[in-house]
């Protein structure tokens, strides 16, 4: 992804001044919303993508959209207007909420099926990845048909992968390395 390693420096640096500010929870919740309206909202990023569009005029429509918005919010939207990164916006959001729920004790497991998890298998996944860390875990499921079938659990750095199509991957490097059928 684009500007990740950017988005998470200023997510960090934003991190440590809302939480000198002690507004890290009020800047949490603009950056779900910001989040929110971002992946509802395409336009919202295409402007900010836009390099005809003036920095003041993509900051202008930002703080319009969020003029409830804490004022260290505002600070983080200036910086990146200043810096011309307002293009990832959304990447230092979703980076910071990451970082604020790790400050709380949470970490998310994101599991991807090829299809929508049940409710029972939903709650059997979450127990399990529970037993993996201490903290306490939020459950989020992607969906990705290409995968065939079977799952792949992250939680932080550690990663799970049995699904099919990881496992047709390695019956074929393994077909290849020992050049019999």
């Amino acid at each position: 992804m684009r500007g990740t390693r950017a988005a998470l420096r200023y997510a960090k640096a934003m991190l440590s001044y809302a939480q000198e500010s002690k507004a890290a929870e009020a800047v949490a919740n603009d950056m779900y919303s910001l989040i929110s309206l971002l992946q509802d909202n395409n336009e919202v990023q295409t402007m900010l993508e836009n390099p005809i569009l003036p920095v003041a005029e993509k900051e202008a429509v930002l703080k319009e959209l969020f003029s409830q918005a804490s004022p260290e919010t505002f600070k983080l939207f200036s910086l990146l207007a200043a810096k011309n990164r307002l293009a990832i916006l959304a990447v230092t959001g979703e980076q910071y909420v990451r970082l604020y729920a790790q400050t709380q004790g949470e970490v998310t497991a994101i599991v991807t099926t090829a299809i929508g998890l049940t409710p029972s298998l939903k709650q059997a996944v979450l127990e399990k990845a529970k037993g993996l860390t201490k903290e306490n875990v939020q459950l989020e499921n992607k969906i990705d048909p290409g995968i065939i079938g079977g799952f792949i659990l992250k939680i932080g750095d550690l990663q799970y992968d049995a699904s099919v199509s990881h496992q047709l991957k390695s019956i074929k490097t393994t077909l290849i390395n020992t050049n019999s059928i």
